[in-house]
């Protein structure tokens, strides 16, 4: 390792991208979540919960790691890729399981398990790892070299979808677990070049236990209402962002753009990955990097209100102008949803410095973890408790048309609850979060 060149490209850069773009496929569930469910026999809503465990270990393993990953990156980069890929190939077992024993309760459990629990600890430990190390070595432009890598995370969605699709498609009877024991293999090796890469510029004196002092937790007490503040308007803007695009493609769908769900999913998804690297690297411009999460929030809340007031989704695009009106808001909101990712850790080494970024981003991420769990399922209690589903004719490319059922007052009324919370996320971010600290070291 001492003859690989020591730059900021091959030691953090890379290995952080190898890190992030592997770990970042989870959010590819919604690919094949449906496949998984008839191949095992269980409902989809059954299934579903494998991924929202995976969201809430990813949160709970970066809180209660940290530490691991404050002492030893290559500890916990190790940890993270094991975890991930043995996680994957599990549930590739156990898809294959359920599909020789339809109905098990097994087969499901292990899905849980493994694609929840074991790699859900892959994530957290994976997503946390390069993180601070990025910081060290880009640390005139933090923001850019953080939105580097976690905008890999969000790439990895609109990379990977078209490939696990052509594997569904190519791999015949059974291809939904042989695509994951295959995909297991291919991410451990990215995720293992990553972990060999990975390294703290060789300048770099990590403190001793001794020299540390105060613990994270200690070094929250001391600014407690910056930190609440922060967690909250973290926890807010994952909970709408997931709520909005929970029912993204039915939404599409309901403003008359069926035909255009495929390509609106990947550009999305290049405004999800855009806003992780677009925001954070426009905050490193801003002598307050709070600044940003403002501008966020008042974007999200402006979209989200002409949506409201037009009633862009329940007059189900009935011209141009809503229609546009529509797309807008999907865009903000994942823009918006990628660079709060990104920003956090560096809002985190402005207000409590370096010394332990890595274990107090970690108890950060904790609101993911619950966000993850709430998210979605706020959104899908909305949409089954307002309005019905009425009939969407849709014409298909060999000329003939299908029906598709469509709730628009639900998804419309989801953006009532979204547009208040993002107005309490944004009185928390102008009220709660105080001014950075000076020592940054």
């Amino acid at each position: 390792m001492k003859n690989l060149p020591q730059n900021k490209w091959v030691r953090a850069a890379i290995p952080a991208l190898l890190l992030h773009c592997s770990i970042g496929t989870v959010y590819c569930w919604s690919i094949f979540s449906q496949e998984i469910a008839d191949y095992i026999g269980f409902s989809k809503g059954a299934t579903e919960w494998a991924f929202s465990f995976a969201i809430f270990f990813l949160g709970m393993s970066a809180a209660f790691l940290g530490n691991i990953v404050e002492k030893d990156i290559h500890k916990s980069s190790l940890i993270a890729a094991i975890c991930f890929a043995s996680g994957m190939a599990g549930t590739g077992f156990f898809i294959w399981y359920g599909g020789s024993h339809p109905g098990s309760m097994l087969s499901l459990i292990g899905i849980y398990v493994c694609y929840g629990f074991i790699m859900g600890v892959g994530l957290g430990t994976g997503y946390l790892s390069p993180v601070k190390t990025l910081m060290l070595w880009f640390e005139d432009r933090k923001g850019l070299a953080t939105g580097l890598a976690v905008a890999g995370f969000g790439a990895a969605k609109a990379i990977a979808s078209p490939i696990m699709q052509s594997l569904l498609n190519s791999l015949g009877e059974g291809g939904i677990y042989k695509m994951f024991l295959i995909l297991a293999v291919v991410y451990f090796v990215m995720m293992f070049l990553g972990h060999f890469l990975l390294a703290k510029p060789a300048g770099w004196h990590e403190p001793a236990s001794s020299e540390k002092g105060a613990s994270a937790i200690d070094v929250i007490k001391a600014k407690p209402v910056t930190f609440i503040g922060i967690w909250i308007m973290f926890y807010l803007n994952i909970t709408c962002g997931l709520a909005l695009i929970s029912q993204e493609k039915m939404i599409v769908k309901c403003i008359g753009l069926a035909s255009a769900v495929g390509v609106l999913s990947s550009v999305t998804a290049v405004f999800n990955a855009g806003g992780r690297l677009g925001f954070s690297a426009w905050a490193d411009t801003f002598k307050d990097r709070n600044t940003i999460y403002k501008i966020i929030f008042i974007l999200s809340i402006a979209a989200t209100g002409l949506v409201v007031l037009t009633r862009g989704i329940t007059n189900m695009g009935a011209n141009t102008v809503l229609m546009i009106t529509v797309l807008l808001l999907l865009f903000v909101v994942n823009a918006g949803y990628g660079g709060g990712f990104s920003n956090v850790p560096t809002l985190l080494s402005d207000h409590y410095g370096m010394k332990n970024i890595s274990a107090i981003h970690g108890i950060t991420l904790s609101a993911w973890a619950f966000a993850g769990l709430t998210g979605n399922q706020m959104a899908t209690f909305i949409v089954n408790k307002f309005g019905s589903e009425v009939d969407l004719e849709h014409a298909l490319a060999d000329g003939t048309t299908e029906i598709i059922k469509v709730n628009p007052v639900g998804y419309q009324t989801v953006l009532y609850v979204t547009l208040a919370l993002y107005i309490v996320a944004a009185v928390i971010c102008f009220t709660m979060i105080g001014k950075k600290s000076a020592d940054k070291k």
